[in-house]
Order: structure tokens, then C-alpha cells, then sequence
């Protein structure tokens, strides 16, 4: 009786970055992540973010599965960066939406497992909500629809705290995936909803078809809330970044 109290009590704030840079957004990750370690803060908090185009390489390396020079991508301006995440290499850029929750997995009781499980079912009622049968597969953690992947996850712990989280391709350019083999699988084609709604209406238009990135983060909000037992909150907008942990503490 005592466990369903404790869940019941569940709260986070959720945050919205808008389209931030990938090593900004992760200096704020580490920031929450000590500030609850330092602090015993309970309140959790999920970052949503859209990020300018990056590469970045999870603790299984990920540099042998990039196909393009350093020169290439020089010229297409999009950076390599290195993270404690787990999983292999992925792609980030606009239209792609993320969400790291910053999350305290031993006070709430929530296994890892269960939580990479959690994220993957965000992803997938997310994509049923826009008319898309997407399902886990047993070849990488994940959300794919057919063969083609649509969302990933890649999490780290830190004294029961989870950060970084999950990506989903909504109407982002999936190019830079060609450049890689993404999460170190070969052969893999990658989907968004977006292209995925265009196979599906074919008498739709380009734009009539784009999904807006408002309506992926209602979504997230409402499976995250509903997936974890959350109480809702709403979605903030934080202008000033710098501000963002004292003003969200």
C-alpha cells in the first residue's frame, strides 16, 4: 500500500529548450543531474529539445560507423561529440524531437529495464497517435516501423538517476543517416512521421502533411505522464537557458 502511495506521488517539470545546441543541452543535463544529487531535490525534470545538426557517439564508440571524413563533415558544419550514453553513434537535427528526463529511477521505484521499456512506449502510442504502427524489434532498442527505424533510446545512470533519453525522427532530413550506420547496425533505413504519413496519404501534399513539433511535445508530455504515472504539469518554456536550473528548482 505503502509502494502505490509513494508512485502516486510522482511529479516533473517539463521543460521546453526549443533548438538548442548539443553540448549546451548537455551541460544543463549534468547540471539537474547534480543539483538532485547534491540536493535530494525530488522534483524531476524532463527537457524537451531540438538540436542543430550533431553526430554523437555512445559508450560502444561509434567512430568505425561513420562513412564520411572529417573534411565532409567540416563542410556541412555538423560536429562529432562523445557522450556517456549508452548505445553506439546517431544523428540529431531540427525536426527530430528529443526528450532527456532527468529522473531519480531509485526513489521512484522505476527498474532500468523497465524504464528503456517506458521510453520505447512514449515513442510508440506517439506515433499511433498520428496514424503510425510503429513496434519494438528485437535487433536495437528502439521504435521502428516495418524495417525502418523511427525513435531511439540511449540512457546513463548516475546514482539512480537517469539522464540523456530518446530521439524520434518527425519531419527532420534523414540524409545524415545515410552517412552513417545508425546505432551501429548495417543496412538500416531510418523513418520519420513524416515520411511515413506521406507513404500512407499519398493524395496529401508536402505540406499539409508536416507535423508540428507542439503537437509531438503534447504527445510526449501526455505518454510520458501516463507510461510512468506522473502527475501533469505543464509544458514550460524557459527563454534564458542560463537561468533555467535555479528558475525551474
Amino acid at each position: 500500500m505503502s509502494e502505490r502511495i509513494n508512485i502516486k506521488k510522482r511529479s516533473a517539470v517539463f521543460i521546453d529548450l526549443n533548438i538548442l545546441e548539443y553540448k549546451r543541452a548537455l551541460d544543463l543535463q549534468i547540471q539537474a543531474l547534480n543539483a538532485k544529487i547534491d540536493t535530494g531535490l525530488i522534483i524531476d525534470q524532463i527537457f524537451f529539445v531540438e538540436h542543430f545538426p550533431v553526430f554523437t557517439l555512445g559508450k560502444r564508440g561509434g567512430k568505425e560507423n561513420l562513412s564520411v571524413s572529417k573534411e565532409f563533415l567540416a563542410a556541412k558544419k555538423i560536429d562529432v561529440v562523445q557522450t556517456d550514453r549508452g548505445g553506439n553513434i546517431t544523428y540529431h537535427g531540427p525536426g527530430q524531437a528529443v526528450m532527456y528526463p532527468i529522473v531519480d529511477l531509485e526513489r521512484n521505484k522505476i527498474g532500468v529495464k523497465e524504464f528503456v521499456h517506458g521510453l520505447e512506449e512514449i515513442m510508440k502510442r506517439t506515433a499511433a497517435d498520428f496514424g503510425i504502427n510503429a513496434n519494438r524489434d528485437q535487433r536495437n532498442h528502439g521504435i521502428w516501423v516495418q524495417n525502418s527505424k523511427i525513435g531511439s533510446v540511449g540512457i546513463s545512470i548516475k546514482k539512480g538517476i537517469s539522464f540523456h533519453g530518446l530521439a524520434m525522427n518527425i519531419n527532420l532530413d534523414l540524409e545524415p543517416f545515410s552517412w552513417i550506420n545508425p546505432c551501429g547496425l548495417a543496412n538500416v533505413s531510418m523513418t520519420s512521421i513524416k515520411k511515413e504519413k506521406l507513404k500512407s496519404e499519398s493524395s496529401c501534399s508536402i505540406n499539409e502533411s508536416t507535423i508540428s513539433m507542439d503537437q509531438i511535445k503534447i504527445a510526449f508530455v501526455k505518454h510520458f505522464s501516463s507510461v510512468f504515472d506522473y502527475k501533469k504539469t505543464d509544458l514550460k518554456s524557459v527563454a534564458n537557458t542560463n537561468d533555467l536550473i535555479i528558475n525551474e528548482m
